[in-house]
């Protein structure tokens, strides 16, 4: 049986180098137009061309046992199909284990519905390596699927990528069951405090390690005994053109589920993105100073941010200065995840020119979701938001906060205690220009909290023809230019709307259900220019506290 499978292994080899495995046609695979009406221009998305050349893994030597390890099989294949212009490298139905994968040029990667890509969860196989992470350099074990500097590349099919993410992640003991928690131990690794399993004790010291900040980025010698600590994410993709991921289920990723960085042409669409939810860091994906790309027809279900866009951290990311751009996400669902839609908070090269569109969201932690804080720098504009549904969101359905990682007091007056305004310089976050329409969203902790810095507030946000049901209403805090019209508010807790230390703030045509129970409030010294025309009253004046903010800075119809 082997010789015969090393002798149809070399009898295909030199089919295909001699003139390919197939036939030298080409897939047409004709870019989808955006149909939409944009609030700028953009041209359509370039989406991957590849020859119907293919390459069955089987044929090299594949074997689908669950036991056998198809690393050398599946990289070769790949490398052959690549060498020979291109083509579909398949992976039919069966079980599939493997270690890590490196895409080549010109190669869809292709999984039969039916496929199971499983990739091993034996650490050793993924060795310590230079790498870009949350933003910064970063050493991470090797990616389960990677590709740099790459054009014209693809996953696709109906099958399922798995990255063992199990084997990676720590788990604290209050979020498993009794007998999960004790599963988990018994499967060996690290306990610190009977209260937190580590998959090993090189994970927990290399925790210890970066909480103590002593840590030499630049030195992967030095940090190889930390290695575990160092998780990689199930897909990068860096510094390629032309990329398409379309069909496949992505899930249990060590970290990040889908990692782009710095591509451009970038189409996602039919994916299934899966993570528990207690996953730390199981983002579900992460478009990093990428430019043209389309989210479309996805669904997610993760344990971090679903929907994440960033453009690098604090100072390397300001020199990178690669913002992401012309990104359109649509037709979405998001189930559990830290944010349906979020931006932030590594956003240092700036983000901008973004549509999001026709989206789900069924108990998100958050909905809309963008954050950032001092020192970040980078600039986030031209967001367009339209047709987002929500329901059971514990926390905001649109949130923003430039104090992420810290907590904001204030006194009796509506004054913030203990924050200063500090000079603009190239630290500075800024978030301007963001467009709200039709957000539909029920069952909702709180409606929407803006919290600004004093130096650079949120400004020139409209938010139009919305309505939300929410325990608790609208905080609007350094923020400046805010225009909400049509917009029904339904709050069960006193205080519907709080206005503090913002200006130029406009609530037109709108209505807040019982505004005789629900107080609006407007607190500040720095507060000014704020106009209210509530649409089911006839007074509003009479439902409006003010405390601390000059009474002729406050207007009503």
């Amino acid at each position: 049986m082997k010789n015969l499978s090393k002798n149809i292994y070399t009898l295909v080899l030199i089919i295909s180098l001699v003139g390919g495995v197939s036939c030298n046609a080409v897939k047409k695979s004709e870019p989808k137009d955006l149909a939409l009406d944009l609030p700028f221009e953009m041209p359509n998305v370039v989406v991957p061309e590849f020859k119907t050349d293919t390459f069955n893994i089987v044929n090299y030597g594949a074997v689908s046992n669950g036991k056998f390890l198809n690393t050398e099989v599946i990289n070769s294949t790949i490398d052959l199909c690549s060498k020979n212009n291109g083509g579909v490298v398949l992976i039919p139905k069966g079980v599939w284990l493997t270690g890590p994968i490196v895409l080549k040029n010109d190669v869809n990667l292709h999984l039969e519905g039916g496929a199971l890509l499983q990739f091993s969860g034996d650490r050793n196989l993924y060795p310590l390596l230079d790498n870009f992470y949350e933003g910064k350099k970063n050493p991470r074990c090797q990616n389960p699927v990677s590709g740099k500097n790459l054009k014209n590349i693809a996953i696709t099919g109906k099958g399922v990528i798995d990255g063992a993410g199990g084997a990676w992640r720590q788990i604290k003991k209050g979020k498993l069951t009794e007998g999960q928690w004790k599963e988990v131990v018994a499967g060996g690794g690290f306990v610190y405090n009977e209260k937190t399993w580590y998959p090993s004790e090189s994970y927990y010291n290399g925790e210890q390690l970066v909480r103590s900040g002593k840590v030499d980025y630049d030195n992967v010698d030095a940090l190889q005994p930390y290695k575990d600590f160092f998780r990689p994410q199930l897909i990068n993709l860096t510094q390629c053109e032309n990329v398409l991921l379309d069909g496949p289920t992505f899930q249990n990723s060590p970290s990040w589920n889908i990692h782009p960085l710095q591509c451009k042409n970038i189409t996602v669409r039919n994916i299934n993105v899966r993570n528990p939810w207690f996953a730390q860091n199981g983002d579900g994906i992460d478009l990093e100073s990428c430019k043209y790309g389309i989210i479309e027809d996805c669904n997610f279900d993760v344990g971090d941010d679903a929907i994440c866009i960033k453009s690098g951290k604090d100072k390397q990311g300001r020199d990178i200065g690669v913002p992401t751009e012309y990104i359109i996400v649509r037709n979405c669902v998001v189930y559990h995840g830290h944010g349906g839609f979020v931006i932030g908070s590594e956003m240092s090269g700036g983000v901008k020119n973004m549509y999001v569109e026709n989206c789900t969201f069924l108990g998100t932690d958050c909905g809309l979701r963008f954050k950032s804080t001092r020192g970040r720098g980078g600039v986030v504009e031209n967001i367009y938001v339209k047709g987002v549904r929500m329901t059971n969101i514990p926390t905001d359905a649109i949130r923003f906060n430039l104090y992420y990682g810290g907590k904001i007091k204030e006194d009796e007056n509506g004054n913030i205690i203990g924050i200063t305004t500090e000079p603009i310089t190239e630290e500075t976050p800024c978030f301007r220009n963001f467009v709200f329409e039709d957000i539909e969203c029920y069952d909702v902790e709180k409606a929407i909290t803006i919290n600004g810095i004093p130096e650079m507030p949120v400004q020139n946000i409209k938010i139009k023809n919305s309505k939300i049901v929410s325990n608790e209403g609208i905080l609007l805090r350094y923020a400046k230019g805010i225009e909400i019209e049509g917009l029904s508010l339904d709050v069960k807790k006193p205080e519907s709307i709080i206005v503090q230390n913002s200006e130029d703030v406009k609530f037109v045509n709108s209505k807040v259900d019982d505004i005789d129970q629900h107080r609006v409030v407007v607190k500040g010294e720095s507060t000014g220019n704020v106009y209210f025309d509530f649409k089911n009253v006839s007074n509003p004046k009479k439902y409006v506290k003010v405390i601390g903010t000059p009474e002729n800075n406050v207007q009503f119809k």
